[in-house]
């Protein structure tokens, strides 16, 4: 079996800004909060982190100054995917020289590719890799799936270790599961399903859930893994109404007013995205201080 970047909860974390850029004070001090609550790995610039609206400047320099404030206490994940190729490899290279023990690479978006595409893709980007490589499937967001028999052929790279799998699925995971094997790592990249997946051998969740709530989520994965399977069942259970909240509008939307609410920042998003509609707020909160968060 390949070794694992991480087993448990990472976060997918996401980025705070202000009007005049990354706003890196408050990024420092949310890496220290996720830490402080046990949380097993951190992603810089993924979805979450508004990847499509950074320039690549601050692409690089969010993964290096996450890298530098983490100082190997957890695994940095970063996020190098986009729809080009070339542009993928420049940010894999630059990642893996600033010291992130591994990358996460969602599939092209827009333009999309084929399934044979797909394995060109991810080969090159594995090619050129200098450490593990997650593959991150979305299709709600990109059109574009990895299917069970790509990652199967995939899974065969000794530099693909990985693969988030936000299919939304279940058949789909199960028969990838069967024809990866050991060759491939599983985490859930949807936070209602981290304990179903766990069960069917999943290393783990990257999540946006425990961007409000590591400790909680990465309790539930503890408790999995120590064989507590109805702990984290009830965990699971009870995080889903604020899982629900933290995906009412489109992500990282909800996310980033929780973590403003929080405390971390400015509650700043780029066009397109656009500000957390009020009803959909008051039911964010509400969920937030149920499960024992201040705001």
């Amino acid at each position: 079996m390949k070794n694992a970047v991480f087993k448990g909860m990472a976060t997918a974390m996401v980025t705070p800004m202000n009007a005049h850029g990354v706003d890196y004070d408050t990024l420092a001090q949310f890496i220290e909060f996720q830490i402080e609550s046990g949380i097993n790995g951190l992603v810089a610039v993924g979805t979450t982190g508004e990847s499509a609206t950074l320039t690549p400047e601050e692409r690089k320099e969010v993964i290096r100054f996450t890298v530098e404030r983490v100082n190997g206490r957890v695994p940095v994940i970063a996020g190098t995917g986009t729809n080009n190729t070339a542009h993928v490899l420049e940010f894999t290279k630059s990642a893996c020289d600033d010291g992130a023990d591994a990358v996460l690479v969602v599939t092209p978006y827009y333009n999309k590719a084929t399934q044979k595409g797909l394995i060109a893709h991810y080969t090159a980007v594995a090619d050129v890799a200098t450490k593990p490589v997650i593959m991150y499937s979305v299709p709600s967001r990109t059109g574009c799936k990895i299917q069970p028999d790509t990652a199967a052929v995939l899974s065969q790279h000794p530099n693909i270790v990985g693969f988030k799998d936000a299919n939304g699925d279940m058949d789909s995971t199960v028969e990838t599961i069967a024809k990866c094997g050991d060759n491939l790592h599983i985490y859930s990249g949807e936070d209602s399903l981290t304990v179903p997946m766990l069960s069917m051998g999943g290393m783990g969740c990257i999540s946006v859930l425990s961007n409000v709530v590591p400790g909680l989520a990465a309790e539930m994965c503890d408790k999995f893994f120590a064989g507590d399977v109805a702990g984290a069942a009830a965990l699971q259970c009870k995080m889903l109404p604020l899982i629900r909240a933290l995906f009412s509008e489109v992500n990282p939307i909800p996310a980033k007013a929780a973590v403003a609410a929080m405390g971390f920042g400015q509650e700043y998003l780029r066009m397109p995205l656009s500000y957390l509609e009020d009803g959909n707020r008051e039911n964010l909160l509400k969920q937030m201080r149920a499960l024992g968060v201040k705001v």
